[in-house]
C-alpha cells in the first residue's frame, strides 16, 4: 500500500517525495515548495494537451481502419490511401527548408561515430556496466566469444586460442594503423623518439602511414612492472596499444604488447523505459536514485562473484601524456542519455486530483533534476562537458506530439531555472506517423534534436497495428523484405543528413538482438555505418568493442558526405502495408509461427510479469538467446492478434499453442530457482497476460503493451508480494 504526502495540490508517494527532498534537491537551487507548485502548474497546463493527443491517436486509427474495412476484397490502391491519410491530417505539408539548430552538443554525439548501449537503468549493476564500458579490451573480446574460428581447449588460458586473438587484432592494426613496409604482426618493439612512435622490426624502424595517430602515452612506472599505453587515434576513435612485458600475454608476445584496448561504447541510453518493469512508485524511486547516482558520480553496487564480494563503481577519467608532454585526459566512461517514458502511461507515484498523473511527466522533472548534479560539477569526471542533459523520447506520433515533447522539457527548464535548451532531446522514429512525417517532427524539435534513430522492432509492431484492418500480414520471414522497411532506413537517414544533423546528433539504428553471435555481429552490423548511421545499438560491453572495429573500417563521415544528395526513398514504398496480398501458406507454415510467437511471448511475460525484469536474454523456440524487450513482445502479440482478426489461425488454434509453448518455456527456465512454472499457474497473471496481449491486441492503444503488462505485474506483485 502506497503511503501520500500533500506537495502543494499533489498526492506524492511518500519514498518519491523523500527521494527528491532529501537527494535531489540537495544542493540545486529551488526549494522543496517551488518544486512541487511548479510541478502542480506543469501538470494542470500540459496534462488536458497530453490527453487531447492521446485522444487523437485513437481518432486517426478509426479512420484508417474504417477506410480499410470499406475497401476489403479490393485491390490496394495506393493513391487513394495517400490522399486519405492527408485528407485526415495524419500526413502533414513539409514546410520550408530548415536546419538543425542545436548548440552545445558533446563530440561522442555531435563528431565521433562509435556504437551505443541501451540498459535499464533500474538494475544498477547493468547501469554500471554500461557507463564503463567506453574501452573495452579486443583480445578479450575475441578470445570469449564466437569471433573467431575454433574454440578455446582445456582448463584456464589455450595459447593457441589466444594466438588467434592476437592475430586478429594485428590484422585490424594494420587496416586501422598501418606501418610503411610493415605489419604489426612482426613488430618486435613499439619505441617513443622525438616525440613521436616508431616500431620496430628487428633492426628496421617503420613510421606509421599517418604520423598524427600517436596520440601520446601513459607510463604505468614500477608500480606496474614497466607498463606502457600508446594512445592512438584514427577515425577519431582512440585506440590503446599496451606494451607490457611482465604480462604473460605480453611476454609471449615479441613485441610485448599485452592488449589493444578500443574507445567502445562512446555513448549509452540508461532506460526508463522499454527494458525496465517500473510499474509503481517503488519502482520508480529505484529507477529515478540510480540516475541520480550515474549522474552525481556515486553509484556504486556489490554483488558476489565466485568467493569474493566485487564492489563496482564508475570509471574515473584516463590520463595521459600528450605528444607535445602536456597533461591530456579522455573520458573514461560512456557520455550517458536517460530514455524516458513515451506519452500514453500514467503513474500512481504522484496523483493530482484524485487521478494519476503522466508517467513521461514525472520522468521528465525528476530525470532533468537528477542530471543537474552533473551540470553543477566543478572538478572531477563529468557526463557532459557542454553543459547538457541528453533525454530520449519514445513512442511518438506526428509532429504534434513531437512540439509537445519540446514544449514539456522547456516547461521543466523553466521550472528548474536551467536555460533554455539545456536538455537535448533523441526522437525515436519508431511509430509510422512519426516516419511518415519525420522531417516535421524534426523542425518542432530543431533547437534541442541530437538524436533520431530507427528501431525495426517497435516500428513493425505500429506498422502491424496501423494496418491491421488492411489484412493479414505478412509473416515474419517476408517483412525483412517488405518495401516499407528499406525506405523506412533509408528516409530517416536522409533526413538526418540533409536537415544537417552531422556535426550536431546522431543517426542511429537498432540493436543487434544475438548477444552470443558476436561473428554474425561481425560479418552483417558493419551494414549500419555503411547506411550512413554514426551510431548503432548492441547488447553489451564486448560487442560494442567488437562493433567499434567497424568505426575504424569506415570513415562514417565520408560515407555521409557520399549519401547526401540521393534521391529521397519513395514515400508510397513507406506507406504500402505489408500484406500477404493472396499469398497462402500451408498449414505447417502457420503452425510454426503461431508457435515461434506464443513461445517469444510467454518466455518474456513469465519474467516481466513474475520477476519485474523488463530486459534479458530469453531462449527463442530454437534456443538460442535474443536480447528481448517490450518492442518484441508488441511484434508478436501484434502478429497473432491480426491473423486472428482476419481467420488466418482461430482462437482454439492459439490456446492449444499457448499451453504447449508454457510446457517449453518452463523447460528452459528449469534452472532459474525463481523461476514460477506457467503450468502450475495457467491461472495466474503471467499466462493471462500472455492471452490478454493477443486476444486484445486489435483495441490495446497503437498495440501497446504497456497497459497490460503493468496491471498484471501489479497483480502478480500484489499475489506473490514480490
Amino acid at each position: 500500500m502506497t503511503n501520500y504526502v500533500k506537495r502543494a495540490g499533489l498526492e506524492v508517494a511518500a519514498p518519491l517525495a523523500q527521494l527528491v527532498e532529501s537527494q535531489i534537491l540537495q544542493g540545486l537551487d529551488i526549494t522543496t515548495k517551488a518544486f512541487w507548485q511548479g510541478y502542480e502548474m506543469l501538470l494542470r497546463d500540459l496534462v488536458p494537451v497530453n490527453l487531447k493527443l492521446l485522444n487523437r491517436r485513437d481518432k486517426l486509427q478509426q479512420k484508417i481502419d474504417d477506410w480499410h474495412i470499406a475497401r476489403r476484397g479490393q485491390p490496394w490502391d495506393g493513391a487513394g490511401y495517400r490522399a486519405m491519410l492527408t485528407d485526415i491530417g495524419y500526413l502533414v505539408p513539409e514546410g520550408p527548408d530548415f536546419q538543425i539548430e542545436t548548440e552545445n552538443v558533446d563530440p561522442e554525439i555531435a563528431s565521433i561515430a562509435g556504437p551505443q548501449l541501451v540498459v535499464p537503468v533500474m538494475n544498477a549493476r547493468f547501469a554500471l556496466n554500461a557507463a564503463n564500458a567506453r574501452w573495452g579490451s579486443l583480445y578479450d573480446a575475441l578470445y570469449g566469444t564466437d569471433a573467431l574460428s575454433g574454440v578455446p581447449e582445456g582448463p584456464g588460458y589455450d595459447p593457441t586460442h589466444g594466438a588467434r586473438a592476437v592475430a586478429w587484432a594485428a590484422a585490424f592494426l594494420d587496416a586501422s594503423l598501418p606501418l610503411v613496409g610493415a605489419s604489426h604482426a612482426e613488430v618486435t618493439e613499439y619505441l617513443r623518439q622525438d616525440d613521436n612512435l616508431y616500431a620496430r622490426v628487428g633492426e628496421a624502424v617503420h613510421s606509421f602511414a599517418d604520423p598524427g595517430a600517436y596520440v601520446g602515452f601513459a607510463d604505468g612506472g614500477s608500480e606496474a612492472g614497466g607498463a606502457v599505453t600508446y594512445l592512438m587515434r584514427h577515425n577519431r576513435l582512440h585506440i590503446e596499444l599496451v606494451v607490457d612485458r611482465s604480462h604473460p600475454l605480453g611476454a609471449a608476445s615479441a613485441a610485448g604488447l599485452r592488449d589493444v584496448v578500443l574507445e567502445s561504447a562512446l555513448t549509452a541510453i540508461q532506460d526508463c523505459e522499454d527494458s525496465v518493469a517500473a510499474v509503481d512508485a517503488a519502482d520508480k524511486v529505484q529507477v529515478y536514485a540510480n540516475w541520480l547516482g550515474l549522474m552525481r558520480g556515486d553509484l556504486q553496487e556489490s554483488f558476489a562473484k565466485g568467493d569474493q564480494q566485487v564492489t563496482r563503481r564508475l570509471m574515473p577519467d584516463k590520463t595521459y601524456t600528450g605528444r607535445d608532454g602536456s597533461p591530456l585526459t579522455l573520458p573514461g566512461r560512456a557520455l550517458l542519455l536517460v530514455r524516458n517514458v513515451g506519452h500514453l502511461m500514467t503513474t500512481d507515484a504522484v496523483c493530482y486530483e484524485g487521478e494519476q498523473t503522466p508517467e513521461g511527466m514525472l520522468d521528465a522533472l525528476i530525470t532533468v533534476a537528477a542530471a543537474m548534479h552533473d551540470l553543477a560539477k566543478d572538478q572531477g569526471a563529468r557526463n557532459s562537458r557542454r553543459g547538457s542533459i541528453y533525454v530520449v523520447k519514445p513512442k511518438m506520433h506526428g509532429p504534434d506530439e513531437a512540439a509537445f515533447a519540446d514544449r514539456l522539457y522547456g516547461a521543466v527548464e523553466k521550472l528548474l531555472g536551467l536555460p533554455r535548451y539545456t536538455v537535448k532531446l533523441g526522437l525515436m522514429d519508431e511509430e509510422r506517423r512519426t516516419s511518415a512525417n519525420l522531417r516535421e517532427c524534426m523542425r518542432a524539435l530543431k533547437s534541442r534534436l541530437v538524436f533520431i534513430n530507427t528501431g525495426f522492432l517497435d516500428r513493425t509492431g505500429d506498422e502491424i497495428h496501423t494496418s491491421m484492418q488492411a489484412g493479414p500480414i505478412l509473416p515474419r520471414s517476408g517483412m525483412q523484405t517488405a518495401g516499407w522497411l528499406q525506405a523506412y532506413e533509408d528516409r530517416n537517414v536522409d533526413a538526418g543528413l540533409d536537415l544537417g544533423l552531422t556535426g550536431r546528433g546522431q543517426i542511429g539504428k537498432g540493436m543487434w538482438a544475438k548477444p552470443d553471435a558476436m561473428a554474425d555481429m561481425l560479418e552483417a552490423k558493419i551494414g549500419h555505418p555503411l547506411s550512413g548511421a554514426n551510431t548503432a545499438w548492441v547488447p553489451s560491453p564486448t560487442a560494442a568493442t567488437l562493433h567499434a572495429t567497424h568505426y575504424h573500417r569506415v570513415n562514417v563521415f565520408d560515407r555521409q558526405d557520399e549519401l547526401k544528395g540521393r534521391a529521397r526513398a519513395d514515400l508510397d514504398a513507406l506507406l504500402t502495408p505489408p500484406l500477404m496480398d493472396g499469398r497462402n501458406l500451408n498449414d505447417a507454415d502457420i503452425a510454426r509461427e503461431v508457435d515461434n510467437n506464443c513461445q517469444g511471448i510467454l518466455g518474456y511475460v513469465v519474467r516481466w510479469v513474475d520477476q519485474g525484469v523488463g530486459c534479458s536474454k530469453v531462449p527463442d523456440i530454437h534456443d538460442v538467446g535474443l536480447m528481448e524487450d517490450r518492442a518484441t513482445l508488441r511484434i508478436s502479440s501484434q502478429y497473432l492478434a491480426n491473423w486472428l482478426l482476419h481467420g488466418v489461425i482461430s482462437k482454439d488454434q492459439v490456446e492449444d499453442s499457448l499451453r504447449r509453448m508454457a510446457e517449453r518455456v518452463d523447460a528452459q527456465n528449469a534452472g532459474d530457482p525463481a523461476y514460477r512454472p506457467l503450468m502450475d499457474h495457467m491461472d495466474g497473471p503471467a499466462f493471462q497476460a500472455a492471452r490478454d496481449l493477443i486476444f486484445s491486441g486489435v483495441v490495446e492503444p497503437s498495440g501497446y503493451t504497456e497497459p497490460v503488462l503493468h496491471a498484471r505485474r501489479r497483480e502478480a506483485k500484489a499475489r506473490y508480494g514480490s
